[in-house]
């Protein structure tokens, strides 16, 4: 039998292979202390995510949903639920290729975004008011509207008006917007509203010189490497669209719910945006990263923080999201184990996503609950489930204290 040489190693080598070794050794005991410890929590907090979201579906709440789960650098938990329709011959969402009609996110993932890229430029400026770009919103009250004020909803603008019933053109429905009165003093408090998202839609373009969808899609979706992401999908890709409505018998597919969003040409500053549940993950781990994104600094941290800061009169409002109200009369769609440092927003269609920095996590859940709901009180049953699984998210991992935005841990 031929014997394998023996090699002589130099004092020096030899030590340097124990290190490895000894580092190696401890590598796998961690690992192995992980799976011991950690792997059976984990394992049964995403059951309890099935088990919430097949909740709702059972309840009538929605036929499909995409849940993603995870932190700043990693998904935690992506899966898909149900089908398209009720129909269970209808295809199945995937987080990855489903595509949503993701309704107001469209707020802070395309109109906020984009404003923020504007202010990084400074060629925004957040306390100029709206009249210095749009010259036909102005006059008494309105004068003393800034852009600020647009975005954490303090401008006294109505919450809604259906400006599709008067308006058949773009150009009709922005002279009805820009001839709303105010029905409260600017900067006073804070009333969500539509409308404010849809007139800093519109000073964007005056500001930039592009329509909305151009600049979102220059500025936002491609260094963001959103491949998913646009307004006004094309006729290709409609059969990927979970449908949200229900047209004379037939799935509303791949056209945007918001009817005042279609008479705005399918691209406005409140709705008007298709996404994945990856894609939005993505999205959420640039916030978790202090506007890194995919090629560097996407946006500075000083722009994200003051994004990320209430003003005076704003309540729970943010520069375009919106915060856990934690002491309501009724639990928080955000759940009950939340920080007071998490930031998110929902759409009418059924989407969701929070951020929540103090646990570097984040939760994209996507339904598409305006397609003929079934039972009596969907709209209480998905609530239910957002704060369940909002809950349920959070106990996948334990807290974490590494973020610029969490002031104490």
């Amino acid at each position: 039998m031929a014997l394998i040489p023996r090699v002589r190693l130099s004092s020096r080598l030899r030590q340097r292979i124990s290190a490895h070794s000894r580092t190696l050794r401890r590598f796998c005991y961690a690992f192995l202390a992980t799976l011991v410890l950690v792997g059976p929590v984990r394992a049964q907090s995403m059951a309890d995510v099935d088990a919430i979201v097949r909740q709702g579906i059972r309840q009538g709440a929605y036929p499909g949903a995409v849940v993603v789960i995870g932190r700043r650098d990693s998904v935690l938990y992506a899966r898909g639920y149900g089908h398209f329709t009720w129909s269970p011959s209808s295809s199945v969402p995937t987080p990855d290729s489903t595509l949503w009609d993701i309704a107001s996110i469209t707020k802070v993932m395309g109109t906020t975004s984009a404003a923020m890229r504007l202010v990084d430029a400074r060629r925004l400026n957040l306390d100029a008011p709206v009249r210095q770009y749009l010259p036909e919103f102005s006059g008494g009250p309105k004068d003393r509207v800034t852009v600020r004020m647009l975005l954490d909803h303090t401008s006294g603008m109505r919450s809604y008006v259906p400006f599709f019933k008067q308006a058949r053109t773009r150009e009709g429905a922005k002279a009805l917007l820009y001839a709303e009165p105010l029905v409260r003093q600017p900067g006073h408090d804070a009333v969500y509203s539509d409308l404010n998202a849809i007139l800093l839609g519109l000073v964007i373009e005056t500001v930039s010189g592009l329509s909305l969808d151009s600049l979102v899609t220059r500025e936002v979706f491609r260094p963001l490497e959103l491949h998913e992401t646009t307004y006004r999908l094309a006729a290709s890709v409609r059969r990927r669209a979970v449908p949200t409505a229900l047209w004379r018998g037939q799935p509303v597919q791949g056209q945007v719910n918001d009817p005042n969003a279609v008479v705005f040409g399918g691209a406005a500053g409140h709705a008007g945006i298709f996404s994945s549940g990856m894609d939005l993950a993505r999205y959420a781990q640039v916030w978790l990263r202090n506007g890194v994104g995919p090629h560097g600094q996407w946006v500075t941290p000083a722009t994200i923080r003051l994004f990320l800061t209430r003003g005076v009169n704003s309540g729970p409002r943010l520069l375009g999201w919106d915060t856990p109200e934690l002491d309501g009369k009724e639990p928080s769609l955000y759940g009950t184990l939340i920080s007071e440092s998490a930031y998110g927003h929902t759409g009418f269609t059924g989407t969701e996503i929070w951020i929540d920095p103090a646990h570097d996590l984040f939760l994209v859940f996507l339904t598409n609950r305006t397609f003929d709901p079934k039972g009596g009180n969907p709209h209480h049953v998905l609530r239910t489930v957002r704060t369940s699984l909002s809950d349920a998210a959070i106990r996948l991992v334990p807290p974490v204290c590494q973020q610029e935005l969490v002031t104490a841990c």
